[in-house]
């Protein structure tokens, strides 16, 4: 920070601390040390665990001149849902070139998608300067500048760090055992460490307890806290071969032959979820999809009222969080299938925080085109309203009549959806991956899922090119999930 800026800290630190309920905090002290970029996440959540009632965040400083210092510190500020006060060293700048700064800083404020509720300026300085909807407020500062920062609405746009933040935040207010059955590979131990250490679920880890501890000892990773359960224990093997055995009786299968089949670690960890051992289950970075999701279909089925398994891609943009369905499991759903589809994704949408707007995706718009696949999302539409008549639902739609408002004027004006969807439901598997993939490459969208949605309990399969923060945020949102 300039002296201008530590200057208007302490005085707004001041101020605040005489109101009372007063916390100030440098993000820097939660990483360092540590590269500021790479550790953002933690400064940000660091920020976030404060509880007070009002918290000033000082402006991050960077001796290394290749860190964009102005960005990190507003990247900070959105993602905490924080006000932004612009301090100035304009000393014997001309009215002109101060103006032209402001307006500079308060363009890049918005980029990234920053309120920034005011400037400070020296009295005689401030005097002279006028910026619509911005206030200005004259050193020193005085009650009357807090009351009109006070009067700044906080910013209500979800970045992707403040909704992996608020993830977390929900899976720690609530902790569930969530279970990973592959702790052989390096990646879902480290997250395992770093799911304990946050406190964001409990673990269990399906494996030889001394094989595994001993290769978290290598890694020098600290997983004391996990709970390490061997497919060969006899006390989960035989209660677990009994039940599923009960429930593939009509397929034929014995006990014996179920014994060996819950020794597989997908089968084992799913029943321990079906049996209430473990509250989700969290796999996949070892192996196929198919693998990971077809013992839950086997064992643990569909929740009442449901029709089929069905997942969404929570798609993090700069300023929002779309929902995208279903991206990942059924190749050409029927219209009930789709509407079932449409449901199951709004509730899930709402459940992280969405609200669902849905709209039924289509190479049509209301009634400008015709054909089987059309008539299909006219049909699946009509079926959902009739579901969820609660919801907004909205098809069929094209994606840019469903994003865009001046489109949307134009194509289905009335529209409680169009020009403001949030949860997207595409006609089949072929166009919703080409989808989601193409928005998440073109626009730098964070996709978080494959979500798993439908089941009676959570399940969530991982990419086997996951990143260990992408298996942290997979515990997290199967925690959520299991929440309820």
């Amino acid at each position: 920070m300039n002296d201008l800026a530590h200057q208007v800290s302490n005085e707004l630190a001041t101020l605040l601390e005489a109101r009372g309920g007063f916390t100030r905090v440098n993000p820097l002290d939660s990483i360092k040390g540590s590269c500021p970029i790479a550790n953002l996440p933690t400064a940000v959540q660091a920020v976030r665990d404060i509880d007070s009632d009002s918290v000033l965040i000082d402006a991050g400083e960077f001796s290394v001149s290749a860190i964009d210092a102005f960005g990190w510190n507003l990247d900070l500020a959105a993602s905490t849902g924080a006000r932004g006060v612009l301090a100035l060293d304009v000393e014997g700048a001309s009215e002109s070139l101060i103006s032209a700064e402001i307006h500079g800083a308060r363009a890049r404020a918005r980029r990234h998608h920053v309120t920034l509720a005011a400037v400070a300026l020296p009295a005689a300085i401030a005097a002279q300067v006028s910026v619509d909807g911005l206030a200005v407020l004259p050193l020193p500062l005085t009650e009357a500048s807090l009351a009109a920062l006070d009067a700044v609405e906080l910013p209500s746009v979800v970045t992707p760090l403040a909704f992996q933040a608020d993830l977390i935040e929900r899976a720690r207010a609530d902790r569930k055992r969530i279970v990973l059955p592959e702790p052989e590979d390096d990646r879902v131990l480290k997250a395992a460490a770093e799911v304990l250490e946050r406190q964001i679920a409990d673990v269990i880890l399906v494996g030889d307890e001394a094989t595994v501890r001993a290769r978290a000892a290598e890694l020098g990773l600290n997983i004391d806290a996990a709970s390490i359960v061997s497919v060969d224990d006899p006390a989960y093997n035989e209660k677990y071969a009994v039940e599923f055995a009960r429930l593939r009786e009509k397929k034929g299968v014995t006990v014996e032959q179920a014994r060996e089949t819950v020794k597989d670690v997908s089968y084992f960890g799913t029943m321990m979820v079906h049996m209430g051992d473990a509250d989700g289950m969290v796999s996949g970075a070892a192996h196929t999809t198919a693998h990971t999701i077809v013992p839950s279909f086997q064992i643990i089925k569909t929740a009442p009222g449901v029709s089929i398994v069905s997942s969404i891609f929570l798609m993090l943009m700069k300023d929002r969080v779309w929902a995208f369905g279903d991206c990942a499991v059924n190749p050409n759903p029927t219209p009930e299938q789709l509407a079932d589809i449409a449901v199951t994704s709004a509730r899930t949408a709402a459940q992280f925080g969405v609200e669902p707007r849905v709209a039924m995706l289509s190479y049509s718009t209301g009634s400008s085109g015709s054909g089987a696949d059309v008539e299909a999302v006219i049909e699946a539409t009509h079926l959902a309203r009739e579901k969820a008549p609660e919801l907004a639902i909205e098809g069929p739609i094209q994606f840019d009549a469903a994003v865009d408002a001046d489109v949307a004027a134009t194509k289905l004006p009335d529209s409680p959806v169009a020009g403001k969807a949030t949860v997207f439901v595409f006609p089949d598997l072929n166009s919703g991956n080409i989808g989601y993939k193409a928005v998440q490459r073109s626009s730098g969208a964070v996709a978080v899922g494959p979500v798993l949605q439908g089941l009676n309990k959570p399940v969530n399969d991982l990419s086997r090119g996951a990143l260990v923060e992408d298996i942290v945020n997979t515990v997290a949102l199967t925690a959520v999930q299991a929440q309820g």
